[in-house]
């Protein structure tokens, strides 16, 4: 009887110190939140947005796990979290790569589709001395706001290419005050392997 008794307290105490070891996995959750504010700082909710946002739903379900206390589980998804942090800051400078190649060929077609606009107002010079004013001051401003758009790449793309969308407006104004045809995209370069 007494080594039952015995059995049954060592039991108990054993029981009790497992249940007071579970603990939530704070380690791995600063981990994560460390990972996610990297990832932010580096750039990752404007140029790997889909990155971020899948690895912040998984942090989700790791803080999850911790308030339902499946804290083994919780530990191994704020790993999975952290990974995908790290995943989300790497991707970031394809994402700026691609924002860069966006916005020079959105400034490169504006660039293109103006200067016909160009030429025909040199040609109409003498015939719209009306809108002369309106036109140079357009003019003038176009050009500083295309050299603005091609220096802003190199440190924010997606502002540049905005910048070419607002010059953009400007050539379709232009286009229709001259009664000229829609500028045509340029075609794109073939790729050569």
């Amino acid at each position: 009887m007494k080594d039952l008794r015995k059995t049954a307290l060592l039991s108990f105490v054993v029981l009790l110190f497992f249940i007071g070891c579970a603990k939530p996995p704070e380690a791995e959750q600063k981990a994560a939140q460390a990972a996610m504010e990297a990832a932010v700082a580096a750039g990752a909710d404007k140029y790997a947005a889909a990155e971020l946002d899948a690895a912040k739903k998984v942090k989700e379900g790791a803080d999850a796990q911790v308030t339902q206390k499946n804290y083994k589980e919780a530990k191994q998804a704020y790993i999975d979290a952290k990974a995908a942090f790290e995943k989300a800051a790497a991707a970031v400078e394809q994402g700026k790569k691609k924002a860069a190649d966006d916005a020079n060929a959105a400034i490169t077609a504006v660039e293109e589709s103006w200067k016909p606009v160009e030429a025909f107002a040199a040609k109409l010079e003498k015939k719209f001395k009306a809108k002369k004013e309106a036109w140079q001051a357009d003019a003038t401003a176009f050009g500083e706001n295309l050299k603005a758009a091609k220096d802003m790449v190199a440190t924010d793309a997606l502002a540049a290419k905005a910048k070419a969308e607002e010059l953009k407006a400007v050539v379709e104004k232009w286009v229709a005050e001259f009664k000229l045809a829609p500028p045509q995209a340029p075609a794109p370069a073939e790729k050569t392997s």
